[in-house]
């Protein structure tokens, strides 16, 4: 448990490709931004040039010697890595640096889950993503584990028999919290099929693009909406009616690099509102130096889901926040994608994509007119279809 706002972490990389210096550093600094949600206060980034990871350390001994020489410093508390070690690597990194907690990318995130989670079915879904991403690292765990159990008459007994025995204990754990999460989903199940067969839109995206801001400007609600990653974990569905045409709008956990895959199973019932939805809105942060990375994010993660071959309408959000670098036009060095103002980039490979897309700032309620006259128009020819008998209303 990271404790909020008083302890220090350093952040970890790798460069596996020729000039990938930048693109790692981009990595950390959204895995320091993912650390300060969790609580904690970034401090250095360490990166390492490898042609792979080595399986043991992760990275070299001699970069772990400067990390621990570093951390006994400065008063380090945590080291967090930037993917997500092996239980034999945290292991052997925990022997090398001794003075402080190691932590791999999946269990911030999973950090962050359990922190953020209200609900009882939240809490639920992040402790079965929990034990899943703790049952393979069981080993020098078991003294805990025992003490959750209680009684297991085992205290005296070998290591490998007591990691054994905790390993059913989280076994079990898993089981009984899969039963129960079947009982709530059959509910929920039951409840959208209640909603009849009314017109379904899903505001899905990378995580911290602004989506709860924008449900609340189209649903007119209160959703919490903050500028930390994974604000929002428990979906939030509004009925919005705009002229006469009602429909029901979702807002669910955003998605991130590397998304734990144990959190992807964990979630999935959750995310049925995205797989059951009619039209995707794919909101995006413009503002973002790696958006169209993030988009290809939320892509890949809507495949992993089974929720790719559906109508989307991209929302690029926050254009009060886009700026572009400067170009020195006696530059030997080509026009990059940093340099784009944002006309150019409205009349570029975005302008030419066949899926429907829009410019908007939810915090300024810039051009959220438009926006809601394209919901509407989208939502009125799936409702006019639905309804036939009806269609005098439009």
């Amino acid at each position: 448990m990271i404790e909020q706002n008083t302890e220090k972490a350093v952040f970890v990389g790798v460069v596996l490709e020729k000039g990938g210096e930048r693109k790692t550093m981009e990595y950390l600094d959204e895995l320091q931004f993912l650390a300060e949600t969790a609580g904690a206060v970034g401090d250095k980034k360490f990166i390492q040039r490898l042609d792979q990871t080595y399986k043991a350390t992760y990275i070299g001994t001699g970069k772990l010697e400067e990390i621990k020489a570093y951390c006994e410093a400065h008063e380090i508390k945590y080291v967090i890595f930037d993917d997500e070690l092996t239980g034999t690597q945290q292991r052997n990194i925990e022997k090398i640096i001794g003075c402080c907690n190691i932590i791999d990318r999946t269990s911030l995130i999973l950090e962050i889950f359990a922190q953020r989670a209200k609900t009882s079915y939240a809490k639920m879904q992040v402790e079965l993503a929990r034990h899943q991403y703790m049952l393979p690292r069981l080993a020098g765990m078991w003294t805990h584990l025992e003490r959750q159990r209680g009684g297991v008459g085992t205290r005296g007994g070998m290591g490998e028999t007591q990691i054994e025995v905790d390993r059913r204990i989280v076994k079990e754990r898993i089981t009984r919290l899969k039963e129960e999460l079947k009982k709530v989903d059959r509910q929920m199940s039951t409840q959208r099929g209640n909603r009849g067969s009314m017109v379904r839109l899903s505001l899905v995206g990378y995580t911290n693009v602004g989506k709860s801001t924008l449900m609340n400007l189209l649903a007119k609600s209160d959703v919490f909406a903050e500028n930390k990653l994974f604000a929002t974990l428990d979906t939030t569905v509004r009925k919005v009616v705009i002229e006469n045409v009602p429909f029901l709008l979702s807002d669910t956990v955003g998605f991130i690099r590397k998304l734990p895959t144990q959190l992807i199973e964990a979630f999935k019932s959750t995310l049925d509102e995205v797989r059951e939805a009619d039209i995707l809105v794919h909101v995006v942060d413009i503002s973002h130096p790696d958006f169209e990375e993030q988009m290809t994010v939320v892509e890949q993660t809507l495949k992993d889901i089974g929720a790719f071959n559906k109508p989307v309408y991209v929302v690029f959000n926050k254009i009060d926040a886009y700026k572009s670098e400067a170009y020195d036009e006696f530059s030997l060095e080509p026009k990059g994608k940093e340099h784009r103002t944002l006309e150019e980039l409205k009349n570029s490979w975005i302008a030419e994509e066949k899926t429907p897309c829009i410019f908007i700032s939810a915090k300024n309620k810039t051009n959220i007119e438009k926006l809601r006259n394209d919901i509407y128009k989208m939502v009125a020819e799936i409702h006019a279809g639905r309804y036939p008998f009806n269609n005098f209303l439009y």
